[in-house]
């Protein structure tokens, strides 16, 4: 079944008294929502007493929890001890997940640095399966790893780029980012065929078994010729994403992903009006 929910904890949230992630598994329920997204976006750094309160109060709401290991993973990076350590940072993120009793790392792959896109993208599929070796190896095949689609020039991580990485082992499965594709390819996600043309090359190569529960990120962000600038909130009528074709297409293709709104403060509101949204759509589809 469909999923909506925030990534961290939204601005009214703190405005109304509340605190601690713990606190917002109920009040994510108490919202209409479905699941959330606890980000280690600047290293993983958690005991192990609290992971086991989160656990429980999420498995007490019935909220699923997913994380997003730290932003400054790069696969691609030549130097063997910080591909090293970007191992180590998904590895750790999966140890915490599981304490947190969720099953989903989602993680940015890799930057193009100094070196060519083609040079990069090859290195990054190398490691991708080092990664997956250190994946058997410590016991975490069960979880699934999520690598992201990309919203500047110069990181790894287009479509195309995370398809191929997720035909490497059957653990790695999308995190499709929907604001992030709109803003690296200048405004393109307007139409239900724009959605429909992207998911339909994800689900002819990677299989629906893969696709039929993926992960999605949705935002709408500003861009520059660069790529992606900064989140803004659904109130931006200027550069988009709008989430009802998506929503369509998500339909017409039966997926079912769990979707997690990242606007700039204003993520739990917005989730739920994707979550009213898609209500309203399938039920004139139907």
């Amino acid at each position: 079944m469909i999923k909506f929910g925030p990534s961290g904890n939204s601005e009214r949230f703190y405005e109304e008294g509340y605190k601690t992630t713990t606190q917002a598994a109920r009040w994510v329920k108490e919202n209409g929502l479905d699941c959330f997204e606890y980000s280690f976006g600047r290293g993983v750094n958690i005991g192990l007493q609290k992971a086991e309160e989160i656990k429980n109060a999420f498995l007490e709401e019935e909220v699923e929890i997913t994380v997003h290991a730290p932003y400054f993973i790069n696969l691609a990076n030549p130097d063997p001890i910080k591909a090293q350590n970007s191992f180590n940072y998904i590895l750790d993120s999966a140890y915490a997940c599981r304490k947190m009793g969720g099953n989903r790392i989602i993680f940015h792959p890799a930057s193009v640095g100094k070196e060519t896109r083609e040079v990069s993208v090859s290195r990054t599929v190398d490691r991708f399966k080092v990664l997956a070796d250190l994946i058997y190896e410590n016991g975490y095949d069960d979880l699934y790893f999520c690598p992201e689609t990309m919203g500047k020039l110069n990181q790894i991580g287009t479509i195309e780029e995370i398809t191929e990485f997720c035909k490497i082992e059957p653990f790695f499965i999308p995190t499709v980012d929907f604001g992030h594709i709109n803003a690296r390819e200048q405004g393109s996600l307007k139409e239900v065929d724009d959605y429909l043309t992207r998911l339909d090359y994800m689900i002819n190569a990677l299989g629906m078994e893969k696709m039929k529960n993926f992960h999605v990120h949705f935002s709408k962000i500003q861009y520059t010729k660069k790529g992606e600038l900064r989140h803004l909130t659904f109130t931006d009528d200027i550069f988009g994403p709008e989430f009802e074709p998506l929503a369509e297409a998500l339909i017409k293709l039966d997926l079912e992903p769990i979707v997690i709104c990242e606007s700039a403060g204003t993520q739990a509101d917005d989730a739920m009006y994707m979550k009213r949204a898609y209500k309203r759509i399938l039920s004139k589809m139907k």
